[in-house]
């Protein structure tokens, strides 16, 4: 399966080179999204691409935007792609990697819903007994399910720099307190749905982070990935139990092996082994047939 490590798209004009994403001007109401081959992991770049693994991103974020809509408005945009990149042989060679969206003004949050204690809410709340200011009883294990789904939200950081969890009260200073409380609702609610829905379909997502936009008229928006093996942590509900980190089929995968390695989560990323980069690309494809059926 052939990769795509970074674009370049004739005549349009390259606005944000992301961890994985490179968003292109289509004109002043619409962006074209790339989604790479990319992996980031510890915020941080890693120097080989997960072949396909962009598609699938893509073609999963598509499946949650769909799913969604009845719940909130998206970035999606009614644009053929073909009328933005009329190049056949580079449409496809970029494949299902394409997104035409709309503009919107982003919120200078990452929304992160968590449903189990795992990654760092887990090493917050075995140094103070909660996450992100939420106290939470006492005697929990790694990977255990909270006795409730909690909001935990984090700000964004530039490539290379690394995301830091915030509290509620200091959501309300950088958003206001309403569209706080609509954030925090709706990210609750989205997770709880899709929960649900994979949980039938075998897979639990143990935590996740959405982003939203507003449009000109102040109207919230779901937009960048949603519920993708890059935003969210997938776990096989066969294989889940408390006490240990389970198997993902997400780049967790990746952190518990980069873990193993005597790297300090700065750039440049170590070099992956073949065999990682095939597992992963693997675990992909894995849960995206899992949670669409395709």
């Amino acid at each position: 399966m052939s990769a795509v490590y970074e674009s370049d798209i004739p005549g349009l004009q390259r606005l944000h080179r992301g961890k994985v994403r490179d968003i292109y001007a289509v004109d002043d109401q619409h962006l074209l999204i790339v989604t790479t081959d990319r992996l980031s992991a510890f915020d941080v770049v890693l120097p080989q691409p997960i072949p396909g693994k962009g598609e699938v991103l893509t073609r999963v974020a598509r499946f949650w935007f769909h799913r969604t809509e009845p719940l909130i408005p998206n970035h999606l945009a009614n644009l053929p792609v073909a009328d933005i990149v009329p190049d056949p042989a580079l449409r496809e060679r970029l494949g299902d990697r394409l997104m035409v969206v709309k503009r919107l003004k982003p919120l200078p949050i990452e929304a992160i819903v968590r449903g189990y204690l795992i990654g760092s809410g887990w090493k917050d709340y075995q140094h103070t007994g909660a996450v992100c200011g939420i106290k939470l009883p006492p005697g929990l294990q790694l990977a255990d399910r909270l006795p409730q789904p909690i909001f935990t939200p984090s700000t964004k950081a530039a490539v290379g720099d690394h995301d830091q969890n915030i509290d509620f009260d200091s959501t309300v200073e950088l958003l206001g307190r309403e569209l706080a409380e609509q954030v925090r609702e709706i990210s609750l609610r989205i997770y709880c749905e899709a929960a649900s829905y994979a949980l039938k379909r075998g897979i639990i997502i143990a935590d996740t982070k959405f982003e939203f936009g507003l449009d000109e008229a102040g109207r919230l928006h779901l937009i960048d990935e949603v519920l993708t093996p890059d935003s969210s942590r997938f776990w096989p509900a066969d294989r889940y139990r408390p006490g240990i980190s389970p198997p993902s089929f997400d780049k967790q995968f990746v952190r518990d092996y980069l873990e193993s390695l005597d790297w300090d989560k700065t750039p440049p990323g170590p070099v992956l082994p073949q065999e990682i980069i095939d597992k992963t690309a693997e675990k992909y494809r894995e849960a995206e047939r899992l949670l669409t059926g395709s």
